[in-house]
């Protein structure tokens, strides 16, 4: 592959900063590859496995940078950004890889010198394990990478970084802040503040102990709670920062609940039936549109990850 970015300065050295580092390494698209964290350890990490050239200030990560990437909890973007402001050079883009995006662009916006190219982007692929150790080259193939231009993006910036993105393997598309929001809130927010809930419910019923909640976990309440175990910072920052569109989703979910508790109550099994005859066809077109895998659990192995076939990660 050809080289897009000179130089590409990572802010954040978790899952997604690491897995960049590892796909941009393997297709020869950056020259350098800087990053810095604020956690010590992580940096200490990311060197022991040289995930790459590891920085001891976000300054000197993002110096002669052409592409910064923000890869810190929705939280911390205005910080972030305000420290490294001084030191962007002339022209770089700035992107970032937030869940949230209308948030971010209010954080960062205030903050960007003259010149320089703000994209906001969110990479749709992910596991429920974070940290420099968890990224892997291939977690971006045949995944959705969102990007929300703002009204005055540079066409030019706009197309580099989506090349960058497609030779990651990752498939681009381009909608609005606030909708990427709400659609956001339906496919990744509220799903994941269902299985946190679900692992505390299973907590409190003091009928049930701990240990028997981890021995006889079935794949019903093992394979939905698996994103339970996701990063608690990033997704505390998730929900203070999409607050509006998560609280709508919840609240068509609990219309919809109710429903089905009717359902059961009422002995309905019809509509039991019909209800989950039409879910079943979305969720075999998740499939099929090439988002997920059949293979048996999920394509995970036990104690290692599974190879990752084209479509799944």
């Amino acid at each position: 592959m050809t080289q897009v970015y000179d130089k590409v300065a990572l802010i954040g050295l978790g899952l997604i900063a690491g897995s960049m580092a590892h796909a941009m390494r393997e297709g020869g698209l950056a020259g350098r590859i800087t990053g810095y964290a604020r956690s010590a350890q992580t940096r200490d990490t990311a060197r022991e496995i040289a995930l790459c050239e590891v920085c001891d200030s976000a300054a000197e990560a993002v110096a002669g940078a052409d592409l910064v990437v923000l890869a810190v909890p929705v939280g911390a973007m205005a910080e972030v950004m305000a420290e490294i402001a001084p030191h962007l050079a002339p022209g770089a883009t700035i992107t970032d890889v937030g869940s949230v995006k209308q948030s971010v662009i209010d954080a960062v916006t205030p903050h960007l010198p003259a010149g320089a190219h703000f994209i906001p982007g969110h990479p749709l692929a992910g596991t429920e394990h974070s940290g420099p150790r968890a990224g892997f080259a291939t977690l971006f193939r045949n995944r959705w990478w969102l990007l929300t231009p703002l009204p005055d993006t540079d066409p030019e910036a706009l197309a580099r970084l989506d090349r960058l993105i497609s030779a990651m393997g990752a498939k681009t598309d381009r909608m609005d802040a606030p909708h990427h929001d709400l659609v956001l809130a339906v496919t990744s927010h509220a799903p994941h503040l269902i299985a946190y809930t679900m692992v505390g419910v299973a907590d409190h019923l003091r009928r049930v102990s701990g240990e028997e909640v981890i021995q006889y976990s079935a794949a019903g309440f093992r394979d939905f709670t698996r994103i339970a175990a996701s990063d608690p910072t990033m997704w505390r920052d998730v929900f203070l920062h999409n607050r509006e569109a998560t609280l709508d989703i919840l609240g068509r979910f609990t219309e919809e609940l109710f429903v089905l508790q009717r359902a059961i109550r009422m002995g309905d099994g019809q509509q039991l039936h019909d209800y989950f005859t039409r879910t079943r066809a979305i969720r075999r077109g998740i499939i099929e549109a090439g988002q997920d895998t059949e293979a048996p659990d999920f394509g995970r192995t036990p104690g290692a990850r599974a190879p990752v076939p084209d479509g799944a990660a």
